[in-house]
């Protein structure tokens, strides 16, 4: 009898503690175990770390990184599989489209920056870039003084236009902004000459020139604006998500992976047209990957 009783209590206080387990979960990792499902925010042409093959198809560094991290997510929540939507962003919806829910993980060519922390939270870095300019060598363009008068070609809901009139040589010089939608439609205003510099993160540049008609026709140029730690972003305070993410990007730097990664997507030929960028890993990321880190552009630009 008095064993019965205690068999009785043991399978009642576990029929109470399963409930309690499943509210633990709360958040994005709540969100995917209630659904199944967890949605991508992907970048067009933002290459090579996040754009569209000749298949229409995501593809790029960022995209693998972003799969390990869904991997992880599964492993985490003993799910079979999830479904993964991958949803179209750009510069100047990404937050909204993070914060409001309908992105998870944004997985494209955003900067962490203090302005950005303040309403969305980030991966460990996992690119670092320097904002620069593209132009044509034929236009001899090699510095911001240059610009005077001319129009320069950004992407609606970034920081190019701040950094450029931030920068010294840029205070006094008075450029023409020309917006566009994205970076492949930025960078068509330079090849179509309605613009005669394109100013971005100078591996987006280096993959725009190499799949471009004629890749030889153009030179990144110029003072660097900016060191920019680039990751992937996702909803603020959501600390039980973000460790799965930070964990995930913390065994790919540990493993090596990331390494095999990068060489893949910048240092060998990639799709749609076979190109290699032949972009050197740079010295500042290889000591991030050493010693991880979410800190933002600004302490990398420190006066």
């Amino acid at each position: 009898m008095i064993r019965r009783t205690a068999v009785v209590a043991s399978i009642a206080l576990t029929a109470l503690a399963l409930p309690a387990l499943a509210q633990e979960l709360s958040g994005t990792l709540k969100k995917v175990k209630d659904t199944g499902s967890i949605t991508m925010g992907i970048r067009e042409s933002s290459l090579p770390l996040s754009y569209l093959d000749d298949k229409q198809q995501p593809v790029g560094y960022h995209i693998e990184i972003c799969d390990r991290i869904i991997d992880a997510v599964k492993a985490n929540l003993k799910l079979a599989s999830i479904k993964v939507t991958h949803t179209p962003v750009t510069s100047q919806n990404r937050i909204p489209l993070v914060t409001n829910g309908t992105v998870d993980l944004e997985c494209g060519s955003t900067t962490n920056n203090e302005a950005r922390k303040k309403q969305v939270d980030f991966a460990p870095t996992t690119f670092v870039t320097n904002v620069r300019m593209a132009v044509k060598k034929a236009s001899g363009i090699k510095s911001l003084s240059e610009l005077n008068g001319k129009p320069v070609a950004t992407t609606t809901g970034t920081t190019s236009v701040q950094l450029m009139r931030a920068h010294e040589k840029g205070k006094n010089i008075d450029f023409k902004e020309v917006y566009a939608k994205d970076h492949a439609d930025a960078f068509l205003m330079l090849e179509t000459d309605r613009a005669v510099a394109f100013v971005m993160d100078d591996n987006l540049l280096a993959g725009l020139m190499v799949t471009s008609k004629n890749p030889n026709d153009y030179a990144i140029v110029g003072e660097v604006l900016n060191i920019e730690p680039i990751a992937i972003m996702l909803r603020k305070d959501d600390l039980a998500f973000k460790k799965v993410v930070d964990d995930a990007v913390h065994s790919l730097m540990k493993s090596g992976e990331i390494d095999k990664l990068y060489a893949k997507w910048f240092m060998s030929p990639i799709p749609p047209k076979n190109a290699n960028l032949n972009f050197a890993m740079s010295d500042k990321l290889k000591e991030l990957i050493k010693a991880p880190s979410d800190a933002p552009a600004e302490a990398y630009n420190k006066k």
